[in-house]
């Protein structure tokens, strides 16, 4: 049981959270810069994957090993170097290999994605903890 409402709540948070940054914060910065080189809308089938391939990897690296330990602060770390990790690989190579990409679009997706990995993974450890 513990699992399944650190899987739900990790995923909740991190959904939820994206849903509001993205259309009012990421987006606009990146048609600033990228213009007309962007989609009117988003491709629904490789943006589930990336959520769900992104999910087991917060449970896997972060979210398991705290809640095994009781520890959350270990998730939000663990959350945090994942995030970075992550989303420092896309937008440092975007940066290095395309023409408009803007340092303020490396600066602001990799403080999102360090944030939001950090407060998913342990928001959904702790409701695992408080669930019991």
């Amino acid at each position: 049981m513990s699992l399944l409402v650190l899987i739900v709540v990790t995923g909740l948070i991190f959904l939820i959270a994206d849903a509001v940054m993205l259309p009012r914060v990421v987006k606009p910065l990146f048609e600033r810069h990228l213009g007309d080189t962007l989609l009117d809308s988003v491709r629904r089938l490789p943006a589930a994957l990336f959520y769900v391939l992104y999910l087991a990897g917060m449970i896997w690296f972060a979210g398991w090993p705290a809640l095994q330990q009781g520890q959350p602060g270990l998730a939000f770390l663990n959350g945090a170097l994942l995030g970075l990790v992550a989303y420092g690989t896309y937008e440092l190579v975007s940066w290095t290999v395309m023409r408009h990409w803007h340092p303020s679009m490396v600066a602001l997706d990799m403080g999102w994605g360090t944030g939001l990995t950090a407060v998913a993974a342990w928001g959904g450890v702790m409701a695992a903890l408080a669930v019991g």
